[in-house]
């Protein structure tokens, strides 16, 4: 009798802990439906919560608030609402390569990245009132047409630009190729609003040029950075074998391909050293890129064109450059664009761009946001645009003549500021 009620006691209590643990089961399920419902029905299915890091309760309490007591709450869009939420969270990140792009927006992104649209070719972001060039592209319609970093565009054959947003803004300025548009725009220094026409055009940008100076001198502008430019420097270099001394342009290359970099600056630098870092929050992930070449590297002096449109790779490059003392960075401050964006894809087509890494030069400075610095600032005279005078290039072979002459970096740029 009495083992009969030791089993009956382990029998109940092995179906109360089983019923127990199925209620918990039962309770948790009920309750993440009823947390997915909630966001369904507010169009936010794809939020991910976690009472660990975020309480989004204030949020929804403010909403509740809204839908029931705003006067207007008839004419609000939750998916508008939504929309604008995600636009104001990404902006408080204080970090302008960080973005959210709408599906639409997302659609126009995509397409730019296949280089095939047709526009007047720079850089364009949003202004507190209308829209500003960023940066200028070489060989683009802007440049052709004397637009310049900085200026803001007040209108687009005669539309306002004041309130639009980026991709509102590009729309008007864009499409067809051979079409004409008029802007009209400001610039800090000029009294009165310019009137540009400028021609669209859809254009091909060649990576490398290649040229033979006076003076035994080779002239090579690395006008973008892609898959194939490394390849087409390396023979570049090669037509200019013969010669004894560089000049590399990189003015107006504002493209971020970081393997062509890499694999250029390997060109000039020792074995295994490194070119660049990139560094992400978790430190386990940062990646070394070092120079891998056949041991053999160009020895040559060089000087180095940068100006404000000089971004991404372009900055990777010259800084690497002068890091090992290989060259003389002449002309403007670059861009400062040293961080690493990757694209998070929505469930809607939306897409989230955010800044995972930073990149640092073989000397771990990093200069984001802080420019490089050139060794020699050689700015345009205002009747050099008119007289189409490239005065840098100019000042570039004056340059690399007196190094040859003094056969150190640092007197040479020393010498050339006491001649001026």
């Amino acid at each position: 009798m009495e083992n009969k009620n030791k089993n009956n006691f382990w029998l109940f209590f092995i179906i109360f802990l089983t019923s127990f643990l199925l209620w918990i089961t039962f309770s948790l399920q009920i309750d993440k439906i009823i947390n997915n419902s909630l966001l369904k029905s507010n169009n936010l299915t794809s939020i991910y919560y976690n009472n660990s890091t975020l309480n989004l309760t204030k949020y929804w309490s403010v909403y509740d608030i809204i839908k029931k007591e705003y006067f207007d709450s008839n004419t609000i869009d939750n998916n508008e609402l939504l929309e604008k939420s995600i636009y104001w969270l990404v902006s408080w990140l204080w970090d302008k390569h960080s973005s959210y792009l709408n599906k639409e927006e997302n659609r126009i992104f995509n397409e730019s990245l296949s280089w095939d649209f047709e526009w007047i070719w720079a850089v364009v972001e949003v202004h507190p009132l209308w829209a500003q060039i960023d940066r200028i592209i070489k060989w683009s319609p802007a440049k052709n047409y004397d637009l310049r970093t900085g200026d803001i565009l007040i209108t687009a054959n005669w539309e306002p630009l004041e309130g639009l947003n980026l991709f509102e803004a590009v729309e008007k300025i864009k499409w067809p190729a051979w079409s004409k548009v008029i802007l009209e725009v400001l610039r800090e220094w000029e009294e009165t609003i310019l009137k540009k026409e400028i021609i669209r055009e859809k254009i091909k940008i060649p990576s490398v040029d290649v040229e033979l100076l006076d003076g035994d001198i080779s002239y090579i502008s690395l006008n973008i950075f892609w898959d194939d430019t490394s390849m087409e420097f390396k023979k570049a270099l090669e037509s200019a074998k013969n010669t004894k001394w560089l000049i590399i342009d990189l003015r107006d290359n504002g493209w971020w391909y970081l393997i062509s970099a890499v694999e250029i600056l390997s060109e000039f630098i020792e074995n295994w050293e490194n070119v660049v870092i990139t560094k992400y929050k978790d430190e386990k992930s940062n990646q070394y890129y070092k120079s891998i070449n056949s041991w053999e590297i160009y020895n040559w002096k060089i000087v180095v064109l940068i100006n404000e449109n000089s971004a991404s790779a372009s900055e990777i490059t010259a800084w690497a450059l002068k890091d090992y003392q290989k060259a003389i960075i002449v002309w403007k401050k670059s861009y400062g664009k040293w961080s690493v964006q990757e694209p998070f894809d929505l469930w809607d087509g939306s897409m989230l761009k955010l800044t995972v890494a930073k990149w640092f030069t073989p000397k771990w400075i990093n200069i984001d946001e802080e420019w490089i610095l050139p060794d020699i600032e050689i700015d345009f005279l205002e009747e050099d645009y008119t007289n189409k005078y490239d005065r840098q290039k100019e000042e570039a072979k004056k340059i690399l003549n007196l190094f040859i002459e003094k056969n150190a970096l640092n007197l040479t740029i020393d010498t050339y500021k006491d001649m001026k």
